[in-house]
């Protein structure tokens, strides 16, 4: 598949913007370059096409505002950090999208929003109905409120389970590097399109990029995972070089294209495989691995034999083989202890139906 191929029809995007992109060389927030990205995206919007903005550089405006040098480590101080620079992110954007006429939507999300199978719905409808009526919604953490139970780690994890949540037709991740470069520090060749993002792939990515930025190349990748495992592309792209976003959704060979799998899981599916931290994990034998990886059977309780963790029923569980590979996720329907029981006693009720199933 060439590069037009992978992002043909494209009716829906996803837009991440890093704090890199957002901020000047004293790291406060550039008006100018809000306004640039914005007229790219408006510039999409009026060709037709639905695009949600996940912005970071709230906590960076408001380390800016209240005079700090350095990310604060303590979180009452991020978190006030964010209180403040969030109304400043929010007046940038509105500023520059009522040039285009374009209203603009803050939606702020923790992982519980999305974790909860109801409250994952009410979001999705709400993006849905701003999209539909040309509001660009602008996606951030609410890094307010977030503790590191519900946190999701950084934006562009964010943007990856906001484009599955929608779901988008592709996913554009803009950053300040050319894309993924064949060298672990940034250097060597960019890498045009990746197939699948294995091992090989995961040694060329590096570290975080500034102080200020929490994502690196690392967090970039484990995103391309979700997305593409759900059925959507990423386009890994240099945000600073002017036309970069229309170029890559032209096919233009900018940055790194992560083709999609042929597969598109179904809402729920998708729910259970990317919006959860596994509250525990069942270990199963070779017959059982190939009975749900290629027979499309349900987990019975003969096929486990290990369950580890405090999970109870209803509970989303990490779904292993002997070697310890996670090669599955699925709703438990029995609690751990039950597990372990129905196996002593040589029962053979389901512990996971294959309709509670999705294989990574």
């Amino acid at each position: 598949m060439n590069r037009q191929e992978g992002v043909a029809g494209v009716r829906r995007v996803v837009v991440k913007l890093g704090t890199s992109l957002l901020t000047n060389a004293d790291r406060a927030l550039d008006a100018g370059r809000v306004c640039a990205l914005a007229d790219q995206i408006a510039a999409l919007w009026a060709r037709g096409l639905e695009v949600a903005v996940v912005s970071s550089g709230a906590i960076g405006a408001g380390m800016t505002e209240l005079g700090l040098a350095r990310r604060p480590a303590v979180l009452a101080e991020l978190q006030a950090c964010a209180a403040v620079g969030q109304t400043k992110l929010m007046s940038l954007y509105e500023a520059a999208f009522r040039r285009h006429g374009l209203c603009v939507a803050q939606v702020l999300l923790t992982h519980d929003d999305l974790s909860d199978r109801d409250r994952h719905l009410n979001a999705r409808n709400t993006l849905d109905t701003l999209l539909a009526r040309r509001v660009v919604p602008v996606i951030n953490e609410n890094d307010t409120v977030s503790v590191a139970e519900i946190r999701f780690g950084d934006n562009d994890l964010l943007s990856a389970l906001v484009a599955t949540l929608l779901p988008a037709d592709v996913l554009v991740i803009l950053t300040s590097a050319e894309g993924l470069m064949s060298r672990p520090d940034g250097t060597g060749e960019r890498i045009s399109v990746v197939e699948k993002v294995d091992a090989g792939i995961e040694r060329m990515a590096g570290g975080a990029g500034s102080a200020q930025s929490v994502g690196g190349m690392i967090s970039k990748l484990q995103s391309a995972k979700i997305v593409t495992a759900a059925g959507i592309p990423l386009i890994i792209a240099n945000g600073h070089r002017s036309g970069t976003l229309e170029q890559a959704l032209a096919g233009a060979d900018v940055g790194t294209l992560f083709l999609a799998s042929a597969r598109k899981l179904a809402s729920r599916k998708r729910w259970i495989a990317f919006y959860h931290r596994p509250t525990g994990y069942l270990v199963v034998d070779d017959g059982a691995r190939k009975a749900l990886t290629t027979g499309g059977r349900s987990l019975l309780a003969r096929g486990v034999v290990e369950a580890g963790g405090s999970f109870s029923s209803g509970d989303v569980v990490a779904i292993r083989d002997r070697d310890g590979i996670e090669f599955a996720r699925g709703v438990a329907r029995l609690a751990a202890a039950d597990v372990a029981g129905a196996r002593q006693n040589r029962i053979t009720p389901e512990v996971v139906h294959r309709n509670d199933l999705v294989l990574l």
